[in-house]
């Protein structure tokens, strides 16, 4: 992780949705460097908000639910233009709503050992491969 600032490390926060032996995969819509990819839904920790309060606000903001965060599972840690991410991965117990798109393209639920036919970004990939070893 050369050249990554961690002094300026960003939190996010990210959620396991699982259904029926499925996890929620989303395809992002916004034009930036990951248009296209498949990802965990989740986002930015805002100031003053702990990591489960920003999966809230985010679920509800890019898929329209109330989500009861569960049990932490994961952190990813990576570099994105010099600055220092820590991705940490909650599963979701339940949710509340309808999923609406409101800043992806699509949502798939997928079985787990079916998530490497999909491109996802890298901070998602060590997510991918425990949530491929612990079906096994």
């Amino acid at each position: 992780m050369q050249n990554c600032k961690a002094l300026d490390k960003k939190l996010i926060a990210a959620a396991i949705v699982e259904q029926n032996g499925k996890v929620l995969i989303a395809q992002r819509a916004k034009k930036d460097d990951l248009f296209g990819k498949w990802e965990f839904p989740g986002g930015k920790v805002e100031a003053g908000e702990t990591l489960q309060e920003c999966l809230k606000r985010e679920l509800f903001e890019e898929l329209s639910i109330r989500a009861e965060i569960g049990a932490f599972f994961c952190i990813s840690t990576f570099c994105h233009r010099d600055v220092l991410f820590d991705m940490h991965v909650f599963r979701i117990i339940s949710y509340e709503g309808e999923i609406t798109l409101n800043e992806h393209s699509a949502v798939a639920w997928v079985v787990p050992s079916e998530l490497s036919n999909y491109s996802m970004p890298d901070p998602d990939l060590p997510v991918v491969a425990l949530l491929q070893e612990a079906k096994q």
